[in-house]
């Protein structure tokens, strides 16, 4: 079978979710009913990366390309609903109105 997704596509994906989790930080008030979302948010993110590095691995590429981007999905979903801060990097994140 061949995969539509080639190892260099997945490796360009991979260094540009792990650039923006090292970049984003939850900007909710300490007692913010939404800290705990952004923890939620940030927790599915880092954990969808975690997958996307285990299918690299195993060079299944097209689950490793689904699971990062499932991971940068929870951060740009946490971005523009204002639970991350991300220095107003639009090339990291979907912030455009």
């Amino acid at each position: 079978m061949i995969s539509l997704v080639s190892k260099e596509r997945v490796e360009r994906y991979l260094e540009k979710t792990r650039s923006a989790l090292d970049k984003v930080e939850i900007s909710c008030p300490e007692k913010s009913h939404l800290k705990k979302v952004a923890e939620d948010f940030l927790s599915m993110a880092t954990c969808y990366y975690s997958d996307a590095l285990h299918f690299y691995e195993k060079d299944e590429l097209v689950d490793s390309f689904a699971c990062v981007n499932y991971a940068h999905g929870w951060l740009d979903a946490g971005a523009r609903l204002g639970l991350f801060e991300t220095g107003g990097d639009d090339q990291l994140f979907t912030l455009a109105e």
